[in-house]
């Protein structure tokens, strides 16, 4: 299955990183968040990308035009470095379209332009780029091809706790509570589509307001609810985090060997 992810924002709320280089390329120990997210659907068997580029969009090309897996992998040398044996799976099986789509579209406009990689598919999966999850993708994939609708998005909870003003007209603070993240569900940027999303949409439209509009009008939405492990990288405190937990060896994205079974 082929996985369209979407590498081409600005990323505005983690400026600190986003200056110098692409958001998707904001590392999390020593692989740029990007990286983390495709390890996450190749552990699924999914190793065909699509990378919808557009802001610093050759930052991500030079990457991977010069990638190393010896970087990332465990690995004996010898010969003055002529001969690499790996000591774990490097990505050599990995296919991986870079298409520029430009530097001010949205979501929407960019899967628009790259639906020629995609519309053969049976279906196929999305992703923000920036975030990560140890949700079971062959379950999620599962319940969506039994559904029969056109699209499914994973919904999760937010990963913090808000507090709640309920604030009269006149400006008078009527109550503060905190919120329950139980009743509260969000998109997660993990989607699932058959081709007929383009359908749905028209080019310029934000890829969840107006065709999630109609897709809901036809009921041909889903939302998987996940209440474990998700955290997106929005913020600096958000990457601060993931990298703690990198640090720690603490990578519950990192599905264990032999717990997935390789998907087509």
């Amino acid at each position: 299955m082929k996985v369209v992810l979407f590498c081409g924002g600005l990323g505005t709320r983690i400026r600190e990183y986003s200056e110098s280089i692409p958001k998707p390329m904001i590392p999390i120990g020593h692989q740029p968040v990007m990286q983390h997210v495709m390890d996450y659907y190749s552990q699924y068997g999914h190793r065909d990308f699509v990378l919808c580029l557009g802001y610093k969009a050759n930052t991500i090309k030079d990457y991977f035009l010069n990638y190393k897996p010896q970087l990332f992998s465990d690995f004996i040398v010898s010969g003055g470095g002529a001969d690499v044996q790996y000591l774990g799976e490097p990505k050599e099986d990995w296919k991986i379209a870079l298409i520029d789509t430009g530097i001010w579209r949205n979501i929407g406009s960019r899967l628009w332009a790259v639906r020629e990689h995609v519309q053969n598919e049976e279906m196929f999966c999305a992703n923000y780029s920036d975030g990560l999850t140890d949700v079971n993708l062959d379950d999620m994939v599962e319940k969506f091809k039994a559904s029969g609708k056109v699209a499914c998005f994973l919904a999760v909870h937010p990963p913090l706790t808000y507090h709640l003003a309920d604030i009269a007209p006149d400006g008078r603070v009527k109550d503060f509570v905190t919120s329950d993240r139980a009743e509260i569900w969000i998109n997660g940027g993990y989607f699932l589509f058959k081709p007929e999303i383009f359908d749905y949409m028209r080019d310029g439209e934000e890829l969840v307001v107006e065709p999630f509009k109609r897709l809901i009008e036809e009921d041909q939405l889903m939302a998987y609810k996940y209440e474990g492990f998700f955290r997106s990288m929005d913020t600096l405190r958000d990457r601060q985090t993931l990298e703690d937990m990198f640090e720690k060896g603490v990578m519950p994205w990192r599905v264990k060997a032999g717990a997935v079974k390789q998907s087509a």
